[in-house]
């Protein structure tokens, strides 16, 4: 039905991140090192883009603001959990599109979403700054995916589905406890009226659930905070 990146929609996108993170996790396991604080706090600002029935192709065609609130425990130098509420803007126009819809109509759309996250998050290098036989490095590319649920109110109606967070990200360490990141994710959820309800089986071709469904996108940068700092020595007192 769609183009470009629509067809992202397909399972085996998310099969794919999966054995690379696998594979990039017994590759690394040896190298991963205790990290010296256990918890990190974050804001991420950006913006937001849309793949569904109104938008084939350009993921940014009509790009939201983004703004998100995290937080992370840091397992060791390569591996985190991750906590991340988000709330962002969504929009599209059929109009934009090459494809022709039955009875030439063009619909339009705009709404709101609230996002709750959990994520895995893994480190391609042991980050940190430290001594240099840990062989740590103060930036590192990292994997991240997980599971969620969202709220999307748009066309009057409000509309709630689990999603499938999946992305790539830069994170770079100015000082011991602070950190700068740039991070780019595409969500699946599994809903198809995060884009209203009428823009549901445009084409009126039925479809399996799990392909009828509409994407979304966050582009930021963001800043985080170091905490919780780690006993390394375990002082035992009879």
């Amino acid at each position: 039905m769609f183009s470009g990146l629509r067809r992202l929609n397909q399972p085996v996108c998310a099969r794919a991140l999966a054995v690379a993170c696998l594979a990039l996790a017994f590759a690394s396991e040896a190298e991963a090192q205790s990290a010296p604080y256990k918890f990190d706090l974050g804001v991420n600002l950006g913006m937001s883009g849309y793949i569904g029935e109104a938008n084939s192709s350009n993921i940014f065609k009509h790009p939201g603001f983004d703004g998100e609130l995290s937080f992370r425990y840091i397992g060791d130098t390569r591996w985190a959990v991750r906590g991340l509420f988000s709330t962002f803007g969504l929009s599209g126009n059929t109009a934009d599109m090459t494809d022709v819809l039955p009875d030439a109509a063009s619909y339009s759309f705009s709404s709101q979403v609230y996002d709750l996250e959990v994520r895995g998050e893994f480190n391609f290098f042991a980050y940190g700054i430290g001594e240099t036989y840990k062989r740590l490095r103060r930036w590192s590319p990292y994997i991240t995916v997980g599971v969620g649920a969202a709220l999307a109110s748009a066309g009057g109606k409000t509309y709630v589905a689990p999603t499938l967070p999946m992305g790539l990200g830069f994170k770079y360490k100015v000082a011991e406890r602070w950190n700068l990141g740039v991070e780019f994710t595409m969500t699946k959820a599994f809903s198809d009226h995060f884009d209203g309800p009428d823009l549901a089986d445009l084409n009126q071709i039925k479809t399996a659930f799990y392909k009828n469904t509409d994407w979304y996108s966050r582009l930021t940068v963001g800043i985080s905070y170091e905490f919780g700092k780690r006993c390394e020595t375990c002082h035992y007192v009879d």
